[in-house]
C-alpha cells in the first residue's frame, strides 16, 4: 500500500507541476551524460549515440573556472542594475554601456600611467597603440590606477546621466525612464565608438599562471594573475556590499526606500541623497566589473557592455529582480551555464543555453532564486 501511495503521489506531483518534472528529467539526462563523458565511453541505441563522448577532468575544471570568473563579474555589474530597479523602479538599459564607458576610462588611465617615462605619445597611449600589454604582476601600479579611475569615472558618468536625463523625468513613470535609458545607451555607445573607434583592441596579457590542477596525461588547469585579481576583487566588493547593506545606516535607508519610498520619506530618510548614493555605488561597481572583465579577457571593444547587458539582465532576473544577493548568485549561475554548455553545444549556442537556464529556473521558481527579497 505504501508503494501504491508513493506512485500515486508522484503522478500527482507530475500532473500538478509538469514543467518541474520535465526540468528534472532533462537535468537527470545531462548529469548522466556528463558522468558517461568523464568515463570516456558512449551509449548507443539502434546505432545512434544517445549519451557519452570524451571529456577530461581538466577540461571540465577549466570550463567551470572560466564560468565562475565571468559569473562573478556579471554578478558585480548586476548589483548596480538591481539597486537601480529596486530603489528607482525602472530597468536601466544604459547599464551595459555604462560598463563599457567605465572600462574605457579605466584602461586609458592605466595606459597613461604605464606609459609615463617611456616616450610614447599621449595619442598612442589613449588609443592603446603602444603595443604594450598590461598585467597585474608586470604593471601593478598602472593596473591599480586604472581600477580606481574606472570606478571614479563611471560614477561621474552615472551622476551626469542622472542629472541630465533621469532626474527631470523621475515623476514621469518607469516606462518613460526605461525609454530614456535606451536613448542614453545609444548615445553612450556611439560616443565611445567616435572617440576610440569600432575595432577591438588588445590591452592586457597574463603575467604568470598558477597551476591549480595537473591530472596525469591531461592539460593542467591554471589561473592567471589577472584572473586571480578578478576573483579576489569581485569577492571583496560583494562582501563589502553585504556589510554596507546590513551594518550601516545608508544600507538600512536603502532597504527601507526599496520597500516603501513614501514611508521612507515620511520617516525622515533623505530619499534624494539615497538615490544619489545608489548611482554612486552602482556606477562604481559597473566600472570595476567592466575593467576586470577586460583585464581577464585581454581585449576591449566599444560594444562589449551592450552584449554583456543581456547576461546582466538574465542574472538579475534569475536571482530575483530587486535582490542584490540574487544578482550575485544569478551572475555566477549564468556564467557557469554559459561556459559549461560547451560540453553539449557548439560555442555559438552557449549564450542561448544561459537564457534557457533562466527560463527553466523561472518555470520552477517564478520569483527567482532570491525572490521576495528587495535590495538585500
Amino acid at each position: 500500500m505504501g508503494i501504491t501511495e508513493t506512485v500515486h503521489d508522484g503522478r500527482g506531483a507530475v500532473a500538478e507541476r509538469p514543467a518541474a518534472a520535465l526540468v528534472g528529467v532533462v537535468a537527470g539526462y545531462l548529469l548522466l551524460d556528463l558522468l558517461v563523458k568523464l568515463a570516456g565511453t558512449s551509449v548507443f541505441f539502434m546505432g545512434v549515440k544517445v549519451i557519452g563522448g570524451a571529456l577530461t577532468i581538466s577540461s571540465l575544471a577549466s570550463m567551470a573556472l572560466d564560468g565562475l570568473l565571468v559569473g562573478l563579474a556579471v554578478g558585480l555589474a548586476g548589483i548596480g542594475l538591481s539597486m537601480t530597479y529596486s530603489i528607482l523602479d525602472f530597468a536601466n538599459f544604459a547599464h551595459g554601456d555604462t560598463v563599457t564607458a567605465g572600462a574605457f576610462v579605466g584602461w586609458v588611465a592605466a595606459y597613461v600611467a604605464a606609459g609615463i617615462g617611456t616616450g610614447a605619445s599621449l595619442a598612442d597611449l589613449v588609443m592603446f597603440d603602444t603595443g604594450q600589454q598590461l598585467s597585474v604582476t608586470l604593471t601593478p601600479v598602472a593596473v591599480l590606477v586604472g581600477l580606481v579611475v574606472a570606478a571614479a569615472g563611471t560614477v561621474a558618468v552615472a551622476l551626469l546621466i542622472d542629472r541630465l536625463a533621469y532626474r527631470p523625468m523621475r515623476d514621469a513613470g518607469s516606462i518613460s525612464l526605461l525609454i530614456a535609458s535606451i536613448g542614453v545607451a545609444l548615445a553612450l555607445r556611439y560616443v565611445v565608438a567616435f572617440l576610440f573607434g569600432t575595432q577591438s583592441s588588445g590591452v592586457a596579457s597574463q603575467g604568470f599562471r598558477l597551476i591549480l590542477l595537473n591530472p596525469a596525461g591531461q592539460q593542467p588547469v591554471a589561473i592567471t594573475d589577472n584572473e586571480l585579481a578578478l576573483l579576489a576583487i569581485s569577492l571583496a566588493l560583494m562582501l563589502g556590499i553585504h556589510l554596507l547593506l546590513q551594518r550601516t545606516k545608508l544600507g538600512k535607508a536603502m532597504r527601507a526606500m526599496a520597500d516603501n519610498e513614501d514611508l521612507a520619506r515620511v520617516t525622515g530618510i533623505p530619499t534624494e541623497r539615497v538615490i544619489r548614493l545608489t548611482w554612486i555605488l552602482g556606477g562604481a561597481l559597473a566600472g570595476v566589473a567592466g575593467y576586470l572583465l577586460v583585464l581577464e579577457s585581454g581585449t576591449i571593444s566599444f560594444n562589449f557592455g551592450w552584449i554583456l547587458l543581456l547576461l546582466i539582465f538574465a542574472a538579475v532576473i534569475l536571482g530575483g529582480i530587486g535582490s542584490i544577493y540574487g544578482a550575485m548568485a544569478g551572475g555566477v549561475v549564468i556564467g557557469l551555464v554559459d561556459s559549461m554548455a560547451l560540453i553539449w553545444l557548439p560555442s555559438g549556442l552557449t549564450r542561448a543555453a544561459a537564457f534557457l537556464a533562466l527560463i527553466v529556473v523561472l518555470l520552477v521558481r517564478p520569483e527567482g532564486i532570491f525572490g521576495g527579497v528587495t535590495t538585500a
